[in-house]
């Protein structure tokens, strides 16, 4: 009996803190979206031991006309429209798991909708490209088997993408309509540096009131520039550069490499003030944080 006493307290104690960590479901469109919350995803697996999942809308494959340097790396005619839907939804999945090895992210529920082209009407998304009714019941039944404490989207600003903003206001949506006190909380998320003279307003998509944000501006960010290690020599934009380099099919994604120095999420309203406090704790643990 003393032996198994001994083992137990010699195992780490983030075994024991894992049952109460955060949970966190980001929901986005594309199998590379996810590097708008790297920096945060890293944190909150690696230096919090929480759990972090990801839902991918569409399919990715109209990611072909920004994959010439990715030909002579697969071998394959990706920048040919036919050739580069029919294998690039096979290669972004492998691409977004390799990245999503980095981050720790755990589980990945893929939506397979059709990733048709740029635009950014997302009514066009809904009633002609993506099965809207197929999209929210899948993530219902993921948010309420997953027990997530938040989920994380991009913001959809006006000249977001439309899938882009599609798929946050199905989160918004889907959310909406959950049972009282199994919601999770939905944050919106942008990019920022330091160095920028103008800061992002936003307060709701027209038409979508779901959307609002009546502050009209973020709550809470994610440093980036952060230092740690030895000398404080490092930075999560590290992190970031690498799970960026994985999605190499994507020639433009390796443009934002060492770009951006925050990661800033907005509150929506729908939330109501009860989970702002969470939010905050959220926030400033990770704030603290660093790599041990």
């Amino acid at each position: 009996m003393k032996k198994y006493l001994l083992l137990l307290f010699l195992l780490p104690l983030s075994l024991f803190a894992q049952k109460d960590s955060t949970r966190a479901l980001i929901i986005t469109a594309h199998p590379d979206d996810e590097s708008g919350f790297a920096a945060t995803i890293y944190k909150i697996t690696h230096e919090l031991g929480g759990a972090v999942d990801l839902a991918v809308i569409t399919n990715g494959e109209a990611g072909y006309k920004y994959s010439l340097l990715a030909e002579p790396y697969y071998h394959v005619k990706l920048t040919d429209e036919a050739t580069g839907r029919k294998y690039l939804p096979t290669i972004r999945k492998k691409e977004l798991m390799a990245a999503g090895d980095i981050l720790g992210i755990g589980k990945y529920f893929f939506f397979d909708q059709q990733d048709n082209h740029y635009t950014l009407d997302v009514d066009t998304v809904f009633k002609e490209v993506w099965n809207v009714d197929l999209v929210k019941k899948r993530l219902n039944d993921i948010l309420v088997k997953g027990n997530y404490d938040f989920i994380f989207c991009l913001l959809p600003t006006p000249e977001t993408h439309g899938h882009h903003k599609g798929a946050t206001i199905l989160a918004l949506q889907t959310v909406s309509e959950m049972k009282e006190g199994k919601k999770p909380i939905i944050l919106g998320s942008s990019g920022s540096s330091i160095g920028d003279t103008t800061s992002t307003k936003f307060t709701a998509l027209d038409k979508f009131p779901l959307t609002t944000v009546s502050s009209g501006t973020s709550s809470f960010s994610t440093d980036k520039t952060a230092s740690f290690g030895f000398k404080n020599a490092l930075n999560y934009k590290i992190i970031v550069n690498w799970e960026i380099a994985e999605h190499k099919s994507q020639g433009s994604m390796q443009t934002y490499m060492g770009r951006g120095d925050y990661e800033n999420f907005w509150y929506f309203d729908m939330n109501g003030d009860a989970g702002k406090e969470k939010t905050l704790k959220l926030f400033e643990a990770l704030k603290t944080s660093r790599p041990k």
